[in-house]
């Protein structure tokens, strides 16, 4: 399993905890935000990277699913307005 280490920073030293001791301190809302601005950041550079070709499968996969009619879409907005809801 990979060891992943997050640097918390105090005024005379930074210190590294296990990323995990961290998650398990934060609340729902805390982690979903912590998504969020990950998910922003990872974002800023995405035409430097090129997606892995399974994306495409993935993608052309939920067309048809779409064109079936077993899934339907939800405007991002909603998506969190929904996901914020259920994390109180």
């Amino acid at each position: 399993m990979w060891r992943v280490f997050l640097a918390i920073h105090s005024k005379s030293l930074a210190r590294l905890l296990p990323m995990n001791a961290v998650l398990k301190k934060m609340s729902r809302l805390e982690k979903l935000r912590t998504m969020e601005a990950l998910w922003s950041d990872l974002t800023r550079d995405v035409g430097k990277y090129a997606s892995p070709s399974w994306h495409f499968e993935v993608l052309e996969q939920t067309e048809r699913e779409i064109r079936a009619g077993r899934i339907k879409f939800v405007d991002w907005e909603s998506a969190k307005k929904s996901i914020r809801r259920r994390a109180r």
